[in-house]
């Protein structure tokens, strides 16, 4: 890029700033004393959790929606997702007084849904999943003459993306290294755009899920490659194809672009909501848990782009508890107790002592698998961490109790 394109993109997205100014919000940038002390540099989060909606989508949608002329107005917005997109759309309308239909799938969630209609959309559910979404909402576009707002592969809304990577470096002029996650790359590539506009020695790495790396895969071939079959727990950057626009920026804009798996962005929702006290997305994680993976190296002064916070409760509820698992803080003792009064009594007495937390017990007497005159039992305890499991297990084994195979913490 040219210094006078880039000069050019600069002055875009700073026009995008200040539009977007009066209606949303200028979201910190933290120092995470955690991760620094974990990793051994400086962490810094810069929290667009916090923004209005919940994520950077807002940015890109009111961007695109303030730029309309009065009679595309007129016509209103439209626009596929089953997300952060949906409700970024959808405030835009609203702010600028205008209609807005979203297309979502067949299956999305009912909260979903009717956070977007809290902003005054119309939802149409239609197609097992994006592709057959967005191609209802092009022919609703053509149908009523809307205006489609693509979630990434469109100027405005890279342009109004951009506007973070403007806050982080007015709040960290000195910042070495930003990590961003990319689905599709509206935020990545409008963030690389205005960070190498004014300050083109930091490093932007860009970060996708192990499990639906098609941008990736695409800066490595040169090309745009697919994924057929994207599977990640990260919703918001689950996406098969890259956009034409931005595969092009993220290519000469974007240092690198390194993966993290499924269990690396759990660990990290888990981690930043227990010891940084907040509530992320799986998609909103992937920088950090690059970060805290060793994925990207730990020197300087790092920042974390958290770009949502939306996180399905049941999804949160689980994640917790396997992150309770996997510190040690959940320890699984499975017994095999001659079928007599007291026994259960007695193992649950001796966990007792050992100040363990019975959280569940599950009791087998029927069966093929357990012998006549023995029940198999399975306690779930709450620890202090793997070595209290461990004393847990040598107190029961201590006083003649059976530990079925290895009493273990489960996964």
């Amino acid at each position: 890029m040219q210094p006078e394109e880039r000069a050019a993109a600069l002055a875009r997205i700073e026009s995008a700033r200040e539009l977007l100014a009066p209606h949303l919000r200028r979201t910190p940038t933290v120092y995470s004393h955690t991760y620094s002390e974990s990793v051994g540099a400086d962490v810094y989060l810069k929290l667009e959790n916090l923004q209005r909606t919940g994520s950077f989508k807002a940015r890109g949608a009111l961007n695109k929606a303030l730029r309309l002329d009065a009679q595309a107005r007129e016509r209103g917005l439209v626009a596929a997702s089953a997300g952060n997109h949906a409700q970024g759309v959808a405030l835009a309308a609203k702010l600028c007084n205008v209609k807005a239909t979203i297309v979502m799938p067949e299956a999305t969630a009912l909260v979903k849904v009717q956070r977007t209609e809290g902003y005054g959309a119309e939802v149409v559910l239609h197609g097992e999943n994006w592709d057959q979404s967005q191609a209802r909402a092009l022919e609703l576009a053509a149908e009523r003459g809307m205006t489609m707002v693509h979630p990434f592969d469109d100027q405005d809304v890279i342009d109004g993306q951009g506007t973070v990577g403007l806050e982080i470096l007015d709040d960290l002029p000195d910042v070495e290294c930003i990590a961003v996650a990319i689905g599709g790359g509206g935020l990545a590539s409008g963030l690389a755009l205005a960070v190498k506009a004014r300050a083109p020695h930091v490093r932007v790495i860009g970060v996708q899920a192990a499990g639906a790396a098609a941008m990736k895969r695409s800066f490595d071939a040169g090309v745009r490659v697919r994924v057929d079959r994207p599977t990640t727990i990260a919703e918001g950057i689950k996406v098969g194809n890259v956009g034409v626009r931005t595969f092009e920026l993220v290519r000469e804009l974007v240092d690198e672009i390194v993966t993290v798996d499924d269990g690396e962005i759990a660990e990290a929702i888990v981690q930043t909501m227990e010891k940084s006290k907040l509530v992320v997305e799986a998609a909103g994680v992937v920088g950090l848990a690059a970060i805290a993976s060793g994925k990207i190296a730990p020197r300087g002064k790092l920042c974390a782009v958290i770009c949502g916070g939306n996180i399905d409760l049941n999804l949160l509820a689980r994640l917790i508890e396997a992150g309770m698992a996997n510190s040690g803080r959940y320890h699984l003792v499975e017994l095999r107790l001659s079928d007599a009064p007291g026994q259960l009594h007695r193992a649950l007495g001796l966990i007792a002592l050992a100040k363990g937390n019975v959280v569940d017990v599950q009791h087998y007497r029927a069966g093929w698998k357990v012998p006549v005159g023995f029940v198999d039992v399975e306690i779930l305890v709450e620890t202090r961490g793997l070595a209290h499991g461990v004393e847990i297990d040598q107190r029961l084994r201590a006083e003649g109790f059976e530990l079925r195979a290895h009493s273990h913490t489960p996964h």
